[in-house]
């Protein structure tokens, strides 16, 4: 595989990582990086906006449930993401990079309405610092 096509397979798993659908990226992230160091800024910015993409995906999600009745039930019992989003605002989608509960916070924080341009700057945030340390680990 090509540098292209490796930073693309790497954008595609980041971003399907972050949506509802399970999977890993920091995988894609180690073998692009063994394979092509130099490619250091590239992936981690190539991952970090794949994988803040896949979140905002998920906040549009949440945007478009209704009421509290259709929340809740595409959450199921997981209502504690939402009450977290209701207490902390922003700020906690720093989190949103936790696997299981970050989807639902996505989802919450477009449910609650939270501005998006403060969803996609916390969501990325914490999303590159994920990647900056598995990046830096296999520096």
């Amino acid at each position: 595989m090509d540098e292209q096509s490796s930073l693309l397979a790497l954008f595609t798993s980041s971003f399907l990582a972050a949506t509802l659908l399970p999977g890993g990226s920091e995988a894609v992230l180690a073998g692009v990086l063994m394979a092509y160091p130099e490619l250091y800024s590239s992936a981690l910015s190539v991952a970090t906006i794949g994988n803040t993409l896949g979140g905002m995906s998920s906040y549009a999600i949440g945007r478009l449930l209704p009421d509290e009745k259709a929340m809740r039930s595409k959450m199921g019992n997981k209502t504690r993401g939402l009450e977290w989003v209701r207490q902390h605002g922003a700020p906690i989608l720093f989190f949103s990079w936790l696997p299981l509960i970050g989807d639902i916070l996505c989802v919450a924080a477009g449910w609650l309405r939270i501005h998006w341009l403060w969803a996609v700057i916390f969501i990325a945030a914490g999303k590159f610092a994920r990647y900056w340390v598995i990046a830096t680990a296999i520096r």
